[in-house]
């Protein structure tokens, strides 16, 4: 019998990339690209991409804690980006692309923390991750779901997204 699904959500860079990882990922049900942090109802992509509306972008997923840790994604979090940049990666830049943490109970604020002090070890540089109770979670406009997936030929994929997926070891 499956356990229940419990929802984590990640800001790590652009959302493509995020969820190119992570779906990949056994134990990983859903994933949906999306908008979380900031200060304005139901933005829209061009409103987050302004940097005025306060968002990162985000990956909210859901998982079978039965079969994925919460501590396990965290640390998938910590291998695919750098979170010692602050408000980038690589070329992205601006607060959207910030690196954060949106946890969902008391339980993964720990869990959060915990990691973030192990994972600080790991960098030459301090970690700059927001953690931060989760939000309202806005959906980005349908056509940046499974973006990778259904875009691997698009210059940003292959440039960027596919490279990652390769460096851990992933389906490219």
């Amino acid at each position: 019998m499956r356990e229940r699904t419990s929802i984590a959500t990640f800001g790590a860079g652009c959302f493509w990339c995020v969820e190119a990882v992570l779906t990949q990922v056994d134990g990983v049900l859903s994933a949906a690209s999306g908008f979380m942090g900031g200060h304005v109802e139901n933005p829209s992509y061009r409103a987050v991409c302004t940097g005025e509306t306060g968002h990162a972008e985000v990956v909210q997923i859901g998982f079978d804690p039965g079969l994925v840790s919460y501590e396990s994604l965290l640390e998938w979090f910590w291998r695919l980006h750098d979170p010692t940049t602050k408000d980038r990666q690589g070329e992205d830049v601006g607060t959207q692309y910030r690196s954060a943490i949106f946890f969902h109970d008391e339980a993964q604020h720990a869990a959060a923390l915990a990691s973030r002090a192990a994972a600080a070890t790991r960098f030459s540089a301090p970690i700059v991750t927001e953690i931060a109770p989760a939000g309202p979670f806005w959906p980005a406009e349908d056509y940046h779901d499974d973006y990778y997936r259904r875009n691997r030929g698009q210059d940003y994929c292959r440039l960027v997204i596919a490279p990652k997926l390769g460096k851990l070891g992933l389906e490219t």
